[in-house]
């Protein structure tokens, strides 16, 4: 992957936990401090307590709004033109939304088959759309053109570090509200796509004693092969639900940052992704994209393990932008089971 302004640099010193407090401090009452939620019918079904972080709830519709502002901001401070982008879309929602917020113009890259609906949300709130190929290195080239050409400032996913630290901020506000309810987290459970949510949590959790794990679609299972391999690789991507969880390699900065850290890694099927988006939307009433529900599955087939039986797990549903063809399809299935 080029290198970009935005883009972090070998010399950059490594995040720390102190990154995302600075992170939470620059974002206050500029995004919303969405609810922890708990559901008796989830806990029953988990046997353990789950708190669910109602990202989809944010701004934007998920939690990638506090990296994208973030992001933003120290770019438009440095006198950018214009940010560019990739993303499988709530990436992309998230620096549109910023950059309309901070007054720069913003160009979009997804892929040609991405969500209709996150498409439509990027263009309402201002920015351009192009649609490139379908895998990660097509939107990469693309965006490094755009830079060259219009010599706009990228925004990357992965490896800015801005987004990595914005992110961490959803797992810190997690665990102060689990707190301030009189309990405390053994576990979270995140999804992972290119990674900087998993990364995010691994520094807002340091010196914690939570344990992070992370949840992959067993058809996109970039985390896991990079950590069989000790370093980042290019995944063959199979099809999925958790449009969000595409990316088919793991940012080199999330991957620094997570790979001591991280607890563990559990893929996910298709048919529990499915089952989980339906279950949160009928027990906890919260509708989720697959993204999300990928957490949610992960975290209710962690807890059948005997060592977090009766134990308080967080879920980080991490957005809501889902296409409503695609929720009546999947309750209808649900409910015909």
């Amino acid at each position: 992957m080029p290198e970009t302004k935005a883009s972090v640099a070998a010399a950059d010193p490594p995040l720390t936990r102190s990154d995302v407090h600075e992170a939470a401090e620059r974002l206050a009452g500029r995004v919303l401090r969405t609810p922890v939620l708990r559901s008796d019918e989830l806990d029953r079904l988990a046997g353990a307590r789950l708190w669910l972080k109602a990202e989809n709830l944010q701004r934007g519709g998920s939690f990638k709004l506090r990296g994208a502002l973030l992001a933003v901001e120290r770019l438009v401070a440095a006198g950018c033109l214009g940010v560019v982008a990739q993303s499988t879309g709530n990436h992309a929602i998230a620096v549109a939304l910023a950059a309309g917020q901070l007054g720069v113009p913003a160009t979009l890259v997804l892929p040609r088959d991405a969500a209709p609906g996150k498409v439509r949300r990027i263009r309402q709130a201002g920015a351009e759309v192009l649609l490139v190929g379908t895998v990660l290195a097509e939107r990469v080239a693309a965006v490094e053109e755009l830079r060259q050409v219009r010599g706009y400032d990228v925004v990357d996913p992965y490896q800015n570090p801005d987004v990595v630290a914005g992110q961490g901020t959803a797992t810190a506000e997690l665990l102060d509200q689990v707190r301030a309810a009189g309990s405390r987290l053994d576990a979270v459970v995140l999804p992972v796509g290119g990674g900087s949510a998993v990364a995010g949590a691994c520094l807002a959790t340091a010196g914690e004693h939570v344990a992070v794990i992370a949840a992959e679609p067993s058809a996109v299972p970039a985390l896991t092969e990079a950590l069989r391999d000790g370093e980042p690789v290019n995944v063959p991507v199979r099809p999925t639900i958790a449009d969000g969880l595409r990316p088919d390699r793991i940012g080199q900065l999330p991957f620094d940052t997570c790979r001591a850290a991280l607890t563990d890694v559990l893929t996910v099927e298709e048919a529990e992704i499915a089952e989980s988006l339906c279950l949160a939307l009928t027990h906890a009433r919260l509708l989720v994209e697959p993204a999300a529900a990928t957490a949610l599955a992960a975290a209710l087939r962690l807890a059948v393990a005997p060592r977090w039986r009766g134990r308080d797990i967080g879920v980080l549903l991490s957005g809501g932008n889902v296409e409503e063809g695609l929720v009546a399809s999947l309750l209808t299935e649900y409910a015909g089971q």
